[in-house]
């Protein structure tokens, strides 16, 4: 059992999160979001949304860039999303600078997973959603299948699927539609490759990633297929959920 404190644990993994991701943003290009598996499904959420807000998106952004607003940990991150005529700041999913019940649509796409006290994540994420308000959120399922990735990318935990929607449900999160999502390969053998380009030849690596291998992934992904509440997570390794917020009565 874990004894250390909660505030040494987020202070932990956050500068764990800031150290990875920071020169990754940095040297990484916008890929936009229509170019994700995601596009129909978030345009769609969008489009019904007055407000929207999209937390720690990096430079993968699943929302539309224009006229939404974000916040990342990440300083290169937010400059760019700026510079494309977004409204980003820099911040916490933990402490989001930002007012309550606000956005009619909320986005935390492989996020949660980083972050040591994810309770206090998920009441952040319902605090500033708005009353019937949605949520677009997404995270690796399954704590048996941790593997080194897991460790590499600065993940804390993976969720039981019966587990994930108790917690949704603890922040008043209905869970209305899900689907199998990620793009991480399977190969294991890819991936400590991959691992390895990135702790030893970081420059050389992203310009690979950025100009080969993530166009490449973009076009091997497969269609979203969702189905109304949650699905079968039995061989599911990443999930993808809508939720809804409960109205005030």
């Amino acid at each position: 059992m874990d004894t250390t404190p909660t505030a040494a644990r987020n202070a932990g993994a956050l500068e764990a999160n800031r150290s990875f991701y920071e020169p990754m943003w940095r040297d990484a290009t916008l890929v936009e979001p229509w170019r994700f598996n995601t596009w129909p499904l978030a345009a769609a959420l969008a489009d019904a949304a007055a407000s929207r807000l999209e937390v720690a998106p990096g430079l993968r952004p699943r929302l539309p860039v224009e006229g939404t607003h974000f916040v990342d940990l990440s300083a290169a991150a937010a400059a760019k999303l700026r510079a494309r005529g977004a409204l980003a700041i820099q911040g916490s999913i933990t402490s989001l600078p930002l007012p309550g019940a606000r956005y009619d649509l909320v986005a935390a796409v492989d996020i949660v997973e980083h972050v040591a006290d994810d309770d206090k994540a998920f009441a952040e994420l319902a605090r500033v959603c708005a009353p019937g308000g949605a949520l677009l959120v997404a995270v690796p399922l399954h704590p048996s299948r941790w593997t080194p990735f897991d460790d590499f990318v600065g993940h804390c935990r993976r969720y039981k699927p019966d587990g994930l929607v108790a917690l949704l449900q603890r922040h008043g999160f209905t869970v209305e539609s899900s689907a199998a999502y990620g793009m991480q390969s399977r190969s294991s053998r890819l991936l400590d490759f991959g691992m390895y380009w990135l702790t030893h030849h970081r420059e050389r690596a992203m310009r690979l990633y950025n100009r080969i291998i993530m166009p490449f992934g973009l076009r091997l992904q497969k269609k979203l297929e969702l189905r109304a509440g949650m699905l079968d997570a039995t061989r599911v390794d990443e999930v993808l959920l809508v939720c809804r917020k409960a109205s005030t009565a």
